[in-house]
């Protein structure tokens, strides 16, 4: 095996996350950061914690609020537009001049 062929490895690497948490691991560079660790990572701590670096979060939660309104809105103009009245039918027109006739025919209730 070559000597120079093969990176250095360091058994003693310290790993430093943002959080403040370090431990030692065995790596190919000696100090290694990170942004996330088991002890500060929402899966590990059982926490509700976004871990957003880029806003993504927020540009997802500002579309969900976008599309319910969306979706409120079109809600409501459907039911405008179940209250507007159609004309009537020749059908109907029929239908409601003979209850007439038919209520001017029986006698008066005293």
């Amino acid at each position: 095996m070559k000597a120079t062929l093969h990176p250095t490895y360091y058994h003693d690497a310290v790993v430093t996350c943002s959080c403040g948490n370090s431990f030692t691991t065995g790596s190919t560079k000696k100090d290694i950061h990170v942004e996330l660790c088991s002890a500060c990572h929402p899966f590990f701590t059982g926490e509700m914690k976004y871990v957003d670096t880029m806003g993504r979060v927020e540009k997802f939660q500002a579309r969900q609020a976008q599309a319910a309104q969306i979706k409120a809105s079109r809600k409501a103009k459907k039911v405008l537009k179940k209250r507007e009245t159609r004309p009537e039918t020749l059908r109907e027109m029929m239908l409601r001049e003979q209850r007439k006739l038919e209520k001017s025919d029986q006698p008066p209730k005293n």
